[in-house]
């Protein structure tokens, strides 16, 4: 491994110190002294390592010997190694500090709530959960539409099943038949709903009146109730806050 000059190890400090001076002070509302700490010793190891490794290791060739340069030609040659030494230290200098800067931009890069922390998140850490299926979970609007055909929205699907890792969750819907009620679970099935075991074909409610998907919320008492309907909303609000 080669060795460093303190001049380059001093240079390296600086840079490193200057980029953190200005991310720190972006993060120091959200972060407490020891996240700050050592977020700082881990970005400054990885740079340290990374400009160490970065050194070829394998043995240098000796470099073969050179004729004095004639008295004519030594202004002439000093003056253009020195415009090389000088042209080379720039850009060197140039690719240090950049490839410094991705390593520290990497480092700091906001990380993205998984779906699953998105709806705990939302939810408030609740444990039961019941939702109606027209209009939430089914493509169609009304009790009519499902003696027809029953449509799962694709788009809810991945998060039915994250609500159901956590939550006690019950689906709920006003039919007209049996015939509707076949082909509701049926679209469930095979949307993939009952798969991952948190969501049972006993926990999708029928009834025949609206009235009737009230009282299974009532009876269940759920952290958070999902309706399309204003009148059943705020029915349940008024119960809750009176039973409360």
């Amino acid at each position: 491994m080669a060795d460093y000059s303190k001049e380059d190890f001093l240079q390296l400090i600086k840079r490193v110190g200057a980029f953190f001076t200005i991310k720190i002070s972006n993060l120091f509302r959200n972060l407490d002294l020891r996240s700050i700490g050592a977020i700082a010793g881990l970005a400054f190891a990885v740079v340290f390592t990374w400009r160490l490794l970065r050194t070829p290791s394998g043995p240098q060739r000796r470099q073969p010997k050179r004729q004095a340069p004639t008295s004519g030609s030594s202004s002439s040659s000093s003056h253009g190694n020195a415009n090389v030494n000088v042209t080379s230290s720039g850009i060197s200098n140039s690719s240090e500090d950049s490839r410094t800067q991705n390593v520290i931009d990497e480092l700091f890069q906001p990380v993205k709530p998984t779906l699953g922390q998105i709806v705990r998140q939302r939810l408030s850490e609740g444990r039961k959960v019941t939702c109606r299926l027209l209009g939430v979970i089914l493509e169609e609007s009304s009790p009519e539409e499902l003696q027809k055909q029953a449509t799962v929205r694709s788009s809810v699907v991945e998060v039915l099943l994250e609500i159901t890792k956590f939550c006690d969750l019950y689906l709920m819907e006003r039919v007209l038949d049996d015939e509707s009620e076949k082909k509701v679970l049926l679209a469930l099935e095979d949307a993939g709903i009952f798969t991952s075991g948190g969501l049972v074909k006993d926990k999708v409610l029928f009834s025949s009146t609206e009235i009737g998907r009230t009282s299974f919320v009532r009876q269940l008492e759920p952290d958070w109730h999902v309706d399309t309907n204003p009148e059943i909303v705020t029915q349940l609000a008024v119960y809750f806050i009176i039973s409360s």
